[in-house]
């Protein structure tokens, strides 16, 4: 994965949501690279309500850190 990230600067609000959900989704891929593991590992987490709230968590904290790099689109 090289320079997939070039900047955490975004035009809108609505692209700054799409590059978190990417950031996160790119975490969980460097942290298990191997891609049938993720999809038998899928079924653990998707119907676990506490698993889904995480990744939740997880999606709006990469967002709270885009909105604060593009001055929260002021």
């Amino acid at each position: 994965m090289s320079d997939w990230l070039p900047s955490l600067i975004t035009s809108t609000p609505q692209e700054g949501s799409d590059l978190a959900v990417k950031l996160s989704r790119v975490a969980v891929k460097l942290t298990q690279p191997d891609a049938a593991m993720r999809e038998r590992l899928r079924p653990d987490y998707a119907d676990d309500a506490d698993s889904l709230i995480a990744v939740s968590q997880v999606v709006a904290t990469n967002f709270a850190t885009v909105a604060a790099a593009n001055n929260y689109w002021r």
